[in-house]
């Protein structure tokens, strides 16, 4: 099969894609083709301050600002009553934006998440940093006993084990901030896969945005508003520099993320694994090669190709250059092209299939993940994307990043987690983590 293309509509920088403005111009015909229109909470009433669920919100750059904070706003049985980022001008803008949602005063800004965690008036918290602190706030979070909702993906294997575990030992709800299993598209061509539409699976397809070589930088003065030692935290200690804070830039230095294959690939590869009933286990080989580019801020893959096996024999081929997914089975195919492109496949008569609640082979498809994790807060139900699921994902995109840098193929057990008979291999499940950060 050719490579899927990228319409040229599409074909532009992981900067100029945004998932959540596309989610958001589309959610009225989504909705309108998956479910009865549904308003938030507050339309119907107020609900008493004893019933609704305190929640602390740390980090507040465009995820957690534009997305999080905003989405659990119009929820009428949550209350954010705390908002935390190493910028005071984030803390600001959240906590005004907080004041003029309830037409009260109240909400607390604070400097250092630890001193949110702390609050014994907080049921749960929001974790919207960079990659590197996914894990260990979490940690304290669950330590402290509060449920979590955490932003996508963990940093390491190890430390996603380590996650996945203390959530099952604390009993907490924990939800992994993506939206995929929610979102029309991705969960239909799930469900036609799984319940055997094209036949037998044989092969999916995932192409993901490149990245970019963006330039070194010279080291600069700190801006006053932020406390980049506590940006850093357990990453190694590194001059700050102009535009290292920025999503797109930070996202690209192995220090504090995976790059662009753990990115854009916690979305389209968690579809590709859900269709093939890989989403609790994952891959048994990998092997691939990518480039990082010379005298550049990004240490991570800009472009990757990489091919997986899994255990059933079904084989997926994830490349960069594009956004798109396909599955090809024994009696046909399905797939889109673009974030949200609409389904495409061997025949209309493929694409308009029904399945029957009773028999199907994929669960009901959720309301978004904060509605998702409100709902299961209170019912003390998994999540959509439960820590376990979020390690399963992770794993096979951090399988890939370390089968590029050690340039061979891998076995992997994912069993036992781990790379049979292989210590150069099993090393890199883990990194070291900075401490003296804390003392500072």
């Amino acid at each position: 099969m050719s490579a899927l293309q990228l319409p040229s509509s599409l074909a532009q920088s992981p900067t100029a894609i945004s998932r959540r403005r596309a989610i958001g111009r589309m959610a009225g015909l989504a909705g309108a083709a998956a479910a009865p229109l549904v308003l938030p909470a507050r339309v119907f009433g107020e609900t008493a301050p004893s019933k609704q669920i305190t929640l602390g919100f740390v980090g507040l750059g465009n995820e957690g600002y534009g997305h999080n904070l905003k989405a659990f706003l119009v929820e009428n049985d949550a209350r954010a009553i705390a908002v935390c980022d190493v910028f005071a001008g984030r803390r600001a803008r959240a906590r005004e934006t907080v004041d003029q949602q309830y037409a009260a005063t109240g909400c607390q800004e604070i400097a250092d998440f630890r001193d949110l965690i702390a609050r014994k008036d907080i049921d749960a918290v929001v974790i919207s940093t960079p990659d590197h602190w996914h894990v260990p706030i979490s940690l304290l979070a669950l330590a402290a006993g509060k449920d979590v909702f955490c932003e996508k993906p963990t940093l390491t294997i190890a430390e996603g084990r380590k996650l996945a575990d203390a959530v099952a030992r604390h009993k907490a709800v924990f939800q992994t901030g993506i939206e995929d299993r929610s979102v029309i598209y991705y969960y239909r061509m799930a469900e036609l896969v799984r319940n055997g539409a094209i036949g037998r699976l044989q092969t999916i397809h995932v192409k993901l945005p490149a990245g970019s070589a963006f330039p070194l930088e010279k080291p600069a003065a700190v801006p006053a508003d932020l406390n980049w030692e506590l940006w850093l935290g357990p990453a190694p200690f590194h001059p700050f520099t102009p535009t290292r804070t920025e999503a797109m830039h930070w996202r690209q230095v192995r220090d504090y993320s995976g790059g662009l294959l753990t990115d854009w690939g916690s979305h389209l590869m968690d579809t590709a694994q859900v269709g093939n009933f890989a989403e609790q286990s994952g891959p048994v080989e990998v092997e691939g090669a990518g480039e990082i580019p010379a005298n550049s801020m990004a240490t991570t893959f800009v472009t990757f190709k990489l091919h997986y096996r899994y255990a059933n024999g079904v084989e997926m081929f994830v490349e960069s250059g594009g956004v798109a997914l396909r599955f090809d089975g024994t009696d046909g195919w399905i797939g889109n092209n673009g974030w949200l492109g609409r389904l495409e496949g061997t025949s209309t008569e493929l694409l308009r299939r029904k399945y029957p609640r009773a028999g199907n082979k994929i669960w009901p498809m959720p309301p978004n993940e904060q509605r998702n994790f409100l709902d299961c807060v209170k019912s003390r139900q998994p999540t959509t994307y439960t820590a376990e699921a979020d390690q399963r994902l992770s794993t096979a995109m951090h399988i890939g990043n370390i089968a590029m840098q050690l340039g061979r193929k891998l076995k992997w057990d994912p069993a036992s987690e781990s790379f049979p008979g292989d210590d150069a291999a099993n090393a890199l499940r883990s990194r070291p983590a900075r401490d003296d950060w804390m003392k500072k």
